[in-house]
């Protein structure tokens, strides 16, 4: 289980001012405890050197993220709009 770092006051905003408050909080509860929970569609992105993932919030929205080994956690750096 990785602890999810807290996300920035302009990632707060960005989830709030999209209401996508539930939906967030329900997928960060996911990656914390089954980072392979089929709903999430993690993927690594390119280049994969950078470490840089994304789990899907739904089918409309994003989230980049880093794990953070050294605190066993989880660090949101954004959340985009992603096109089918």
């Amino acid at each position: 289980m990785s602890t999810i770092l807290p996300l920035s006051p302009r990632l707060n905003r960005i989830v709030f001012s999209h209401g996508l408050q539930k939906k967030m909080a329900k997928q960060l509860g996911l990656i914390a405890t089954n980072p392979k929970h089929p709903s999430l569609y993690v993927e690594l992105l390119e280049p994969k050197s950078a470490g840089v993932y994304s789990f899907r919030i739904d089918r409309k929205y994003r989230t980049l993220f880093v794990y953070r080994p050294d605190q066993n956690a989880i660090e949101i750096l954004a959340v985009t709009v992603h096109y089918h």
